[in-house]
């Protein structure tokens, strides 16, 4: 929203305020309900069960999917775009991931092991994760295809083709990795399913910093730039107390030369 839209904006006395103000929250209860019954039909989805044998390496060394589970018996796994070569991770995937590590002690109190998994060795990711500061456990899937099964990595093959399967589509993809969640139970007997999987504009719910921006006179601020996160960085690179230049354009992280 423009500042001249700001500067005209509609004001009122405080009972019309007031009026207003419960008008929109009936909006606002109606959409809680309807979240909350679309978060029961996700959980009724069915499950398909893991057959593959992935193998991931981390700062625990070489394990199995079954072992990222750790003592939970849920596990939600943040697809990060590092691909291999890659000097630092995507900006965005970086946005997403500075609101995980305060949340991963809740979640194993219900539970939940919530990591990270990116396609890049992992020397390159732990890299990345000591410059940004992280404490949650990051994987890397390479020399698996478990991030081609889950169609977060494209192989050139497959861009070459000038499409790849995303977002449960078949669609032109601007990089090589995609951002995603899936999600794993595994029962008593250690069979594991797969019982969700996100993409895209689908991954908004976990930005705590979009919640907030939702509240606010501007929002997002988002319209004219090239795509949404147009504007983020990596929070080193934030130049404290100034804003963001709203037309900055968005760059691929470059691979080492």
């Amino acid at each position: 929203m423009a500042n001249a839209t700001l500067q005209q904006h509609k004001v009122v006395p405080p009972a019309e305020w007031l009026a207003a103000r419960k008008e929109l929250l009936a909006k606002e209860k109606e959409f809680t309900r309807l979240r909350d019954e679309l978060s029961r039909k996700r959980r009724e989805l069915p499950w398909e069960k893991v057959e593959k044998q992935y193998v991931f390496e981390g700062p625990n060394g070489k394990e199995s999917l079954a072992q990222l589970f750790g003592k939970h018996s849920q596990l939600v796994i943040y697809h990060f775009m590092l691909g291999p070569g890659w000097k630092e991770g995507c900006p965005s995937c970086s946005y997403l991931t500075d609101h995980f590590d305060g949340a991963t002690v809740h979640l194993a109190a219900r539970d939940v092991t919530l990591i990270l998994c990116s396609h890049a060795p992992n020397a390159e990711i732990e890299t990345f994760k000591k410059r940004m500061g992280w404490k949650l456990k990051w994987v890397s899937s390479n020399g698996s295809e478990f991030n081609f099964d889950y169609h977060v990595s494209f192989s050139p093959e497959e861009r070459a083709n000038g499409k790849v399967k995303y977002n449960y589509t078949e669609e032109a993809f601007p990089s090589d990795e995609g951002p995603g969640l899936s999600v794993f139970y595994k029962n008593e007997k250690g069979e594991i399913f797969h019982t969700y999987s996100s993409y895209a504009r689908g991954l908004d719910i976990l930005v705590g910093t979009y919640n907030f921006l939702d509240l606010v006179p501007k929002g997002r601020d988002e319209d004219g730039l090239a795509h949404t996160m147009a504007w983020v960085r990596h929070h080193d690179r934030y130049v404290q107390g100034q804003l963001v230049d709203p037309k900055a354009l968005y760059q691929q992280p470059e691979k080492v030369k």
